[in-house]
């Protein structure tokens, strides 16, 4: 597990608010590819190097770009600005 992963708790977090693929080709195993564009997105490196544990550098983006299209970064966005940080008693 690379320092850009998600945790186990992250993982349970956002998987719910990913679109679900109801036709065609099975996709790659969503973790992995989640992983992938986090890796790209916190270390700064272009995606040509993305390395192979994350799948090829073309599914990360795609999904990238599909997942924006379906909102899934916005919806991600609000849930977290939605919970508070900090309980004050």
């Amino acid at each position: 597990m690379s320092r850009y992963d998600l945790t186990d708790f992250e993982w349970r977090v956002i998987e719910p608010l990913l679109p679900n693929k109801t036709r065609g080709v099975p996709r790659v195993y969503d973790r992995r590819v989640l992983n992938g564009i986090f890796w790209v997105l916190r270390s700064g490196a272009p995606w040509r190097d993305l390395p192979g544990p994350y799948g090829t550098r073309t599914t990360c983006y795609n999904r990238f770009v599909q997942w924006r299209k379906a909102g899934m970064w916005d919806r991600r966005l609000e849930r977290r600005e939605a919970r508070p940080r900090v309980i004050l008693r």
